[in-house]
Order: structure tokens, then C-alpha cells, then sequence
């Protein structure tokens, strides 16, 4: 048989008292003493019936407990009598049966208060379903509304987490908090505000490190990368990449995206060698390895064969390689052509054709490149993005050069461009900050 630890626990144990019968009966005793406001925790209460206080509490606590039982303190953190011997106001019998149904109650109240801690594995699902449909659809809305819905998205997330202590809850609701946070940088991005794109890929990054995800985890450390060379930093770039690719779980499709972006970053530093390295490696990625945000999840998280194309004409372009860049951008445009018309990308379209357009000029040929520039006159002005702003800047400044000083469809194309960027997103939502900048 157990013995009682204290006088204490025996006297609480006889009253068949669980914390909550015992703190109402010490809070009305307090008052009785002359102690108003006098409480104690459910932790204090385990403390003090499990003998492991060592110094007596308080010495309000003290005349409430001695209230209450009509006992000395000390006597009450102090081992109970012998089971013979007489205790003021209680049988002496050490209650076994009470002490079962004591502990079966409690048992009971704190599974209830667990349960009571979770949330409807629908919601979870619905959460995740949410952030499904949003990555997704990125490519069919406006950046503007992106942001909108993965804000709503990840403050839900948010509130669910802190209603449950489910391990597995917790983890699927960091991991759809995370996800919506990266789609928020995607969007911040894309309306041109760099610092805070930045600071939500790092808070994304968090939410897949607490979430053990590193699909997550290598996703907003590549929009990092992105975020460093757009801001002028590509060595920083080129740093981020290499951490994104060290992560583990990652398939074929992260991987050829985070190349991609190191071949980018090694064309900001002037590096041919290793961004046509780089370049080679992101079309060689092929084990048949998938994971689960890039692959299951896709949307804007995948990076599909006229994605890579169109990042590495870019790449091509910033090493000067202007017939790999033509090829490369026009292999893009085909292929986004071939797609049904639900799946084919404005964003992509418009980056390469203003790639496509960029190298015509490089080898002079200003016809072929108002032709393809036809294409990202169409583009939507919510849609006019940061990638594609820089690209079509890039150009615009490229017409500036000497060798097209004065020519009237040089003049014409750069008028266009201008006219282009002042009606894009970033324009209109006054985000633009650094992006406006690197503009013409």
C-alpha cells in the first residue's frame, strides 16, 4: 500500500479533494483568516501533497491552511501520525477506495482538458486544402490578391495552432502557416517591396525549421537568394542557394529551381564558368526524387520545364550568351504555347518575351524585338510584376547605347517600356521601393 507522503496529502486524500475542491474550501478558509485574494495554483497544490516542499510557504498561506484543517502548519508538511493515532477532524484510516476514485476522477478531468485542447482534423485539412488552392492559382490572379488571401490564410493557421497541443496539429498547422507565409513573400516580391519579401522568406524559413520541413525550409531560403541579387548582393545569393541545396528531402523539382538560381546569382558576378555550371546542372536534375511542397503541393512552389527555360535565358543573357539566350527563351515561349490555355503562365510568357526581345536587340535587330515585345504589351498591368519590370528595364537601358543613339524605333520601344512600367502593380500600389530604382 501506498503511504501518504505528508499529513496534508492524507487529510485531502480522506476528503476525497481534487484541486479544484480544495482550492474553493482554501479560498473560503483565507477569507476566514483575514487573507482576502489568497489563492494557490494547481502546480503549488501537487507541491505541497507530494512532499516535496522543503520550507514552509508563506505565512498567509500558512494561517489559511491552518484555517482549514484546524492543524499546525508544520504538522501538515510533516509526515502524517501512525494510522493508530488520532487526527483532529478526520477518520484515521487511510482510504484506499477513495484514494482510486480520487485519482479515476482526475484521471478523467485532465483526458477531458486534453481533448479539449485540439482542434477538428476538418479544419486542419481545410487549411491545408486553402493553401493548396492558393499556391496554385498564383499565377491566374493578381499579386495583391495573393497576398490578401495567404494573410487571411496564415492568421487562421496561426489561431488554430494556439488552440490545440496535438503534436501532429501543431506540426501541419506550422507547416500551412509556413506555406502561406512563403506565398506572401512571392507576392511581396512581385509588387516590388524587396526588404519586407525578404523578411517574410526568412519567416517562412522559421516555420519550416519548427516545423522539421525542409522542402519549406530550401523554398524561402531560394527566394532569399532571389531577394539578394535583386538587391544587388549575388555573392550573398550564390551563399543562400548553396544553403537551400544542403538541405535534405528535397526532390528533383527543388533542386533544378534552386540551380537555377545560383546560375542566376553567378551571372550577377560576371562568373560564365560557374553559372553555365550551375545552368547545366539545374536541366540534369532527374533521379525520379519528389517532396512534398514543391511536387504534391506545385502551383507557384513548382518550377516546370518553361519555368527553368525562362531563368536560364536570363542567365544566358546576364553572361552575354545572346543566341543561348534567344534559343532558350523562345524554347519558353513554345512551350508555354502548347500548354492548355488554363495552364499557361502570363508571368512566364511575359519574362521570356521581354528575354526573347532583349537578345534580338543584342544582335540589332529592332524589328524582331518590337514583334516580341508585342506579347508583354499584353500583359495584364496587375500582372507586370518585379521580375518582369527589371527585365524590361534592363532593355530599356540597353537602348539607350550608342549604337542606337537617334534611331526612331529605339526611341519608340523605350517610350513603350515607360509607358509600360507606370501603369505595372508595383507602380499603382506605391510598392515599387528598391525595384523602382533599377528602373529607367
Amino acid at each position: 500500500m501506498h503511504e501518504p507522503a505528508t499529513l496534508l496529502w492524507l487529510l485531502v486524500q480522506q476528503r476525497q479533494w481534487r484541486y479544484r475542491d480544495f482550492v474553493t474550501a482554501f479560498e473560503r478558509a483565507a477569507t476566514q483568516a483575514g487573507v482576502l485574494g489568497l489563492t494557490v495554483s494547481e502546480a503549488q497544490f501537487r507541491r505541497w501533497t507530494s512532499g516535496r516542499v522543503k520550507t514552509l510557504p508563506g505565512p498567509d498561506m500558512c494561517r489559511a491552511l491552518e484555517q482549514l484543517f484546524d492543524v499546525d502548519a508544520a504538522a501538515l508538511f510533516g509526515p502524517p501520525p501512525a494510522l493508530s493515532a488520532p487526527v483532529s477532524g478526520a477518520p484515521t484510516a487511510y482510504n484506499l477506495e477513495g484514494d482510486i476514485a480520487m485519482t479515476a476522477r482526475d484521471a478523467a478531468d485532465e483526458a477531458g482538458a486534453a481533448a479539449a485542447q485540439s482542434v477538428s482534423d476538418t479544419t486542419v485539412d481545410q487549411l491545408r486544402d486553402d493553401a493548396l488552392s492558393l499556391a496554385r492559382s498564383y499565377g491566374a490572379v493578381s499579386a495583391f490578391d495573393v497576398f490578401r488571401r495567404a494573410k487571411v490564410l496564415r492568421s487562421e493557421a496561426e489561431h488554430q495552432r494556439g488552440l490545440t497541443q496535438v503534436p501532429a496539429q501543431q506540426q501541419d498547422l506550422l507547416i500551412v502557416a509556413g506555406q502561406a507565409c512563403a506565398l506572401l513573400s512571392t507576392a511581396a516580391f512581385d509588387l516590388g517591396a524587396l526588404d519586407d519579401a525578404a523578411r517574410l522568406a526568412r519567416s517562412a524559413a522559421l516555420y519550416g525549421e519548427m516545423a522539421r520541413f525542409d522542402p519549406l525550409r530550401a523554398y524561402a531560403t531560394g527566394s532569399l537568394a532571389i531577394c539578394a541579387y535583386f538587391t544587388g548582393r549575388p555573392s550573398e545569393a550564390v551563399r543562400q542557394a548553396r544553403t537551400a541545396l544542403s538541405y535534405a528531402g528535397l526532390g528533383d523539382t527543388a533542386r533544378r529551381r534552386l540551380l537555377s538560381i545560383e546560375a542566376r546569382a553567378h551571372g550577377h558576378l560576371g562568373d560564365r564558368e560557374r553559372a553555365t555550371r550551375a545552368l547545366v546542372a539545374s536541366t540534369r536534375q532527374d533521379s525520379g526524387e519528389r517532396d512534398e511542397l514543391h511536387d504534391d503541393v506545385g502551383g507557384e512552389f513548382a518550377f516546370n520545364e518553361e519555368r527553368l527555360l525562362m531563368s536560364n535565358g536570363t542567365t544566358a543573357l546576364l553572361v552575354g550568351d545572346g543566341a543561348g539566350a534567344e534559343t532558350t527563351a523562345q524554347r519558353a515561349l513554345d512551350l508555354v504555347s502548347s500548354r492548355p490555355p488554363a495552364r499557361q503562365s502570363a508571368s512566364v510568357r511575359g519574362k521570356a518575351s521581354a528575354d526573347l526581345a532583349a537578345a534580338q536587340v543584342l544582335r540589332g535587330d529592332l524589328d524582331a524585338a518590337a514583334v516580341t515585345l508585342e506579347t508583354v504589351w499584353a500583359i495584364p498591368a496587375e500582372q507586370r510584376v518585379a521580375g518582369l519590370l527589371e527585365r524590361t528595364g534592363t532593355l530599356r537601358r540597353a537602348l539607350t547605347g550608342p549604337v542606337f543613339q537617334g534611331a526612331p524605333k529605339a526611341i519608340t520601344l523605350g517610350e513603350q517600356i515607360e509607358e509600360f512600367g507606370r501603369l505595372s502593380a508595383p507602380r499603382q500600389w506605391g510598392t515599387g521601393g528598391r525595384l523602382l530604382a533599377i528602373e529607367p
